[in-house]
C-alpha cells in the first residue's frame, strides 16, 4: 500500500498544479455553492430563535432537503449569469453585479416556488423569511470571496517587488489605466497613486488611490518610497505640451510610461481596459509630437479621388506614408515607383493587408533613367505625382556629389519633363530646409531641383494657364525616418553607449512623418503652381538635449550610465538649419501650418541650359567641376567643413 501511495505521490498527476494561474470554472462554481450552503446554514441558525415550521402549522421539511433545493436553484441562477466564468483575482464591478443578480433571481425563484406550493398544497418547503435572511448573507459571502482573493493577489504582487507607479492624470483615461493595471494579469506594475494639477482634486482618493500634487515634495516622497515610474494618461497627453510639461519628470530621473493605444483613445467613453495593451516606455517621438493638424479633406479628396496617383520613392519613409494617406481619398490606382526591390516588396504586402479594396501597381525603376520614366508615364498616365525619390544623407552626398546631382537634379528633371509631356495635373516635389543657404551638396542639389521646377512652371504658365501645376514643399528633419538621428541614438543607447553628438550647440527642426505627409497633401491642394510651401516646424530642438532625454527615457542617467561624446561637425553639416533664405519672405495660407515662400524667380531657358550642362559634367565623373557649376547656379551655396570650401570666394 505504501509503495502504491508513493507512486501516486511521485507521478505527474499533480504536476500541473504549481503552474495553474487560476482556478478552473468548475472549482469556482463548487466554491460558490459551498459558500451558499454555509450561508443557508447561518440563515437557519439566525432564524431558529424566531420561527419554526410548527409555529406556522407547516409540514416539516428536513434541513438537507431545504439546502438541496436552495443549492439547486442557486446553481441555475449561477448558470444564467455565468458568475463562475471570471477569474477571481481579476474580479470587477461587473462581476459583483452578476453575483448580486444571481442571488436576487434565486430568491425570486424560491419565493415563486413557495407561492406555487402554497396555492396547491397550502404550505411551502422554505419559509419566506428564511429566504430573505439567506439572500443577503449569501451575497456578502460571495462578494467577500472575490474581494479577498483580489486583495490578497495584489498584496502578493507588491510583495514580489513589482515596480510601483504613479499615474499622471485623474480623468477617465487615468482611472482606466489604474483599473487595467489591477485587472490585467500581464502587467508588472502596481499603481500607488495619482498625480494631478487641479487644486480641487488634491488629497482625494480615486479608485482607492491617493491623489497627489505635482511639486518638489512629491518627488522627495517618491524617492523615499523608490517610486521611479509615472504613467501619463491618454487624456493628459492631449491636455499638456509633452515636450514642456513632462520635462520635470525627466529631470528628476522618473521614467515616463504610457499605453500603446493612447493616441487612439479619442472617445474616452469607449475605453476597453482589457484591450488597452501593455504599458511601455514613452518614446521621444511622443514628446515632440504636436497637436493634430486640421486639414481640408474635401480639397484633398477633390484632386485624388478616382485619379491615378504616382509616388516616387514609394518605399521610403516619406513616400510610404504618402501612399498610406492617399488611400483615404479613394484614388483609382496608386503607382509605387521605387528602385529598392526588398522595401517595395514589403510595402506592397503591407498595403494589400491594410487596404484590401485599393489598387496598387508596384514599379521597379530609377528616376535617373529618362527612357524608363517616359515608358512609365506613357503607360500609366498619372494625374497626380508626389516626387519623394531623392538622396538625402548629407555626409554621404558630400563624398559623392555626382550621385546627388543625378538623383536629385537629373531625377527631378526627368520626372518633371515627363509630367509636362503626358499631361499630369499636379506635380508635388518634396524638398528640404537644407536647400536654404545650403552648406552641403545635398541641400544645394535640392535647391537646384526647386529652381528647375519653378522656372519650368513659369515658362509653361505663360503659354497655357491650364498647364501642369508644379508645387514644392520644404520641411526639416522627420522623426523616425530612415537613417535619422533618433533611430541612431536608440541603437547606441541599446548597445550601452556612448551616444555620439556632433556638436554641443547643434539644433534641428523636427516633424513626425504623418504630420509632414499630411501637410504635403494639404499643400498640394493649396498650390496654383510655382509655389514653395514652407511648413511650421515648431521650435528647434537642441540635439544634445534630445540625446539626454532619450537616455533618461530609456531608464538611464546621462554621463553616469551612458556617456555622450562629441565627434565634431560632419562634412557639409551646419549648426543651425534655416527654413527661409534671408532674401525670402512668407505669405500665409488658409492653413496656419503652411506658408508660401516668396523666392527669386529664374528664367527657364537659362536654368535649363545650366542644368543640362551640370548633368553632362556630372556624367563625366568630375566632382570639383560639378560642384563649381553648382555654386554658379546657387550663389548662396557656401560649403562648410568640406573639401569644396576652396571653391568658395575668399
Amino acid at each position: 500500500m505504501k509503495n502504491k501511495m508513493k507512486e501516486v505521490r511521485h507521478s505527474d498527476m499533480f504536476s500541473h498544479l504549481p503552474q495553474m494561474n487560476y482556478l478552473p470554472r468548475w472549482a469556482v462554481l463548487l466554491l460558490d455553492l459551498t459558500l451558499c450552503a454555509v450561508a443557508f446554514g447561518m440563515a437557519v441558525w439566525i432564524g431558529s430563535d424566531f420561527f419554526s415550521y410548527n409555529a406556522y402549522n407547516l409540514p416539516s421539511v428536513s434541513f438537507g432537503w431545504q439546502c438541496a433545493i436552495v443549492l439547486g436553484i442557486q446553481l441555475i441562477s449561477f448558470w444564467i449569469f455565468h458568475t463562475y466564468s471570471g477569474i477571481l483575482r481579476y474580479s470587477t464591478f461587473i462581476d459583483t453585479i452578476k453575483v448580486l443578480l444571481s442571488n436576487l433571481v434565486a430568491a425570486l425563484i424560491m419565493l415563486f416556488i413557495n407561492w406555487l406550493f402554497d396555492c396547491t398544497l397550502g404550505w411551502h418547503p422554505i419559509l419566506n423569511t428564511l429566504v430573505l435572511i439567506y439572500t443577503p448573507i449569501a451575497f456578502v459571502m460571495l462578494f467577500v470571496l472575490r474581494v479577498g482573493v483580489k486583495t490578497m493577489y495584489e498584496a502578493l504582487q507588491r510583495g514580489q517587488g513589482a515596480p510601483r507607479v504613479m499615474i499622471y492624470g485623474t480623468q477617465a483615461a487615468g482611472i482606466a489605466i489604474a483599473k487595467m493595471l489591477r485587472s490585467s494579469g500581464n502587467s508588472p506594475y502596481m499603481p500607488v497613486g495619482f498625480i494631478a494639477d487641479e487644486d480641487q482634486r488634491f488629497g482625494y482618493n480615486l479608485a482607492g488611490l491617493r491623489v497627489h500634487k505635482l511639486n518638489h515634495d512629491l518627488f522627495v516622497w517618491m524617492r523615499a518610497r523608490r517610486i521611479n515610474h509615472v504613467i501619463v494618461s491618454p487624456l493628459k497627453m492631449k491636455e499638456i505640451d509633452p515636450a514642456k510639461d513632462l520635462q520635470i519628470f525627466i529631470d528628476n530621473n522618473i521614467r515616463i510610461l504610457t499605453t500603446p493605444y493612447f493616441t487612439q483613445w479619442d472617445n474616452l467613453d469607449d475605453i476597453d481596459i482589457q484591450r488597452a495593451g501593455r504599458v511601455e516606455a514613452i518614446h521621444i517621438e511622443d514628446l515632440l509630437e504636436r497637436p493634430k493638424i486640421e486639414m481640408n479633406t474635401d480639397n484633398v479628396k477633390q484632386i485624388i479621388e478616382k485619379r491615378v496617383v504616382l509616388v516616387s520613392g514609394a518605399a521610403g519613409s516619406i513616400g510610404s506614408e504618402l501612399v498610406r494617406q492617399v488611400q483615404k481619398y479613394n484614388p483609382q490606382v496608386t503607382i509605387l515607383l521605387e528602385m529598392a526591390e526588398s522595401p517595395l516588396h514589403d510595402l506592397v504586402l503591407e498595403l494589400q493587408n491594410q487596404f484590401p479594396q485599393s489598387r496598387f501597381i508596384p514599379v521597379i525603376a530609377d528616376v535617373r533613367n529618362r527612357a524608363r520614366m517616359e515608358q512609365i508615364f506613357n503607360e500609366m498616365r498619372p494625374d497626380v505625382v508626389y516626387h519623394a525619390a531623392a538622396y538625402k544623407h548629407v555626409p554621404l552626398m558630400e563624398s559623392f556629389p555626382n550621385e546627388a546631382i543625378m538623383a536629385n537634379v537629373c531625377g527631378t528633371k526627368n520626372m518633371a519633363d515627363m509630367a509636362v509631356k503626358y499631361g499630369v495635373q499636379r506635380f508635388v516635389m518634396i524638398s528640404t530646409d537644407k536647400a536654404v543657404n545650403p552648406t552641403n551638396i545635398m541641400g544645394a542639389s535640392k535647391r537646384i531641383a526647386e529652381i528647375y521646377v519653378q522656372s519650368l512652371f513659369r515658362q509653361l504658365h505663360a503659354q497655357d494657364p491650364n498647364c501642369t501645376k508644379f508645387i514644392t514643399t520644404r520641411f526639416g528633419n522627420v522623426l523616425g525616418s530612415n537613417g535619422s538621428v533618433i533611430p541612431y541614438f536608440r541603437k547606441q543607447i541599446a548597445a550601452g553607449g556612448p551616444v555620439t553628438v556632433t556638436h554641443p550647440d547643434i539644433i534641428r527642426y523636427f516633424m513626425t512623418i504623418p504630420e509632414a505627409c499630411c501637410l504635403v497633401t494639404e499643400a498640394s491642394t493649396l498650390g496654383e503652381g510655382g509655389e514653395i510651401f514652407v511648413f511650421d516646424m515648431g521650435k528647434p530642438v537642441k540635439i544634445l538635449d534630445l540625446a539626454r532625454n532619450m537616455i533618461r527615457l530609456a531608464g538611464y542617467t546621462p554621463e553616469r550610465d551612458i556617456q555622450i561624446e562629441f565627434t565634431g561637425l560632419r562634412p557639409g553639416e551646419k549648426l543651425y538649419e534655416e527654413l527661409l533664405n534671408q532674401k525670402e519672405t512668407t505669405l500665409p495660407t488658409t492653413n496656419e501650418k503652411i506658408m508660401v515662400a516668396k523666392v527669386r524667380e529664374f528664367d527657364y531657358e537659362e536654368v535649363s541650359k545650366q542644368v543640362d550642362e551640370l548633368i553632362n559634367i556630372t556624367r563625366q565623373g568630375k566632382p570639383f567641376t560639378t560642384v563649381k557649376l553648382m555654386k554658379q547656379l546657387v550663389p548662396e551655396f557656401i560649403s562648410n567643413n568640406s573639401v569644396y570650401e576652396q571653391l568658395d570666394p575668399q
